[in-house]
């Protein structure tokens, strides 16, 4: 209750779809253009949930990682649904993901021979690997390290491992701590990228400027309608 509001929350089950679509449609009828569906649910949702924003053309922003992505982005596509869809909402994280991207684009092979490791922890609800990480690991795979596939990434998700990985006893229930390192192939260079978040509040904080950009674009007739993080920060969104 930060800031003196309160909300109800009606919890509609997965078990009943109709229900669902019911529910999403009644709120379209009070909220009219006003509304933008915010998705922090769980990787077996992430596609229902897809489906059922493009079947009512509701516009959303998707925090949740997971699932069938390119289906994901299929569906929102042909159905002409706006949306944000983002493995990470931290304005800084974002940032920099686009820079390493970047990097990878002007100096492809910056890093050749280079091996590669990464070690991420998150509370021990998350049930899959980190959607930052992977997409982190196309771009370090960019700049020329030895092949490094996700499996390759060490998922951290005991109470145990993460606090020997050095997340605060008090993080534990929400945290993200990821570490990349790059060695040189004769092992006398190393470069660490680290960001190490602990609670949620720079996500929510992220979401908010998502979905005040998507407002945004919603209102302007945007031909482009689905859009990362990314795009946000490009366009000076993130405040």
């Amino acid at each position: 209750t930060e800031g003196g509001v309160t909300a109800k929350v009606e919890l509609v089950s997965s078990d009943h779809p109709e229900a669902q679509e019911a529910a999403l449609r009644k709120m379209q009828e009070q909220h009219g253009a006003n509304l933008v569906i915010v998705d922090f649910t769980h990787p077996t949702a992430v596609n229902p949930n897809g489906n059922l924003y493009a079947k009512t053309k509701a516009p959303y922003v998707m925090g949740t990682t997971g699932g069938d992505r390119d289906e994901l982005m299929k569906v929102t596509l042909e159905s002409g649904t706006y949306a944000i869809i983002a493995p990470n909402m931290c304005k800084q994280i974002v940032a920099l993901q686009a820079t390493i991207e970047r990097m990878a684009k002007d100096f492809p092979g910056a890093f050749g021979g280079y091996k590669m490791d990464l070690t991420e922890s998150h509370q021990k609800t998350k049930a899959d690997t980190s959607g930052t990480a992977k997409d982190m690991v196309k771009h370090f795979n960019g700049l020329g390290v030895e092949p490094f596939g996700e499996e390759d990434i060490k998922k951290l998700r005991t109470d145990e491992d993460s606090l020997a990985f050095g997340v605060p006893e008090s993080a534990m229930k929400g945290h993200a701590f990821h570490t990349y390192g790059l060695t040189s192939p004769d092992g006398t260079v190393r470069f660490e990228f680290k960001h190490n978040v602990c609670g949620r509040r720079t996500y929510a904080e992220g979401v908010v400027d998502a979905v005040q950009f998507l407002a945004q674009k919603i209102a302007a007739g945007s031909e482009k309608k689905v859009f990362n993080m990314i795009d946000v920060l490009s366009e000076g969104q993130m405040k």
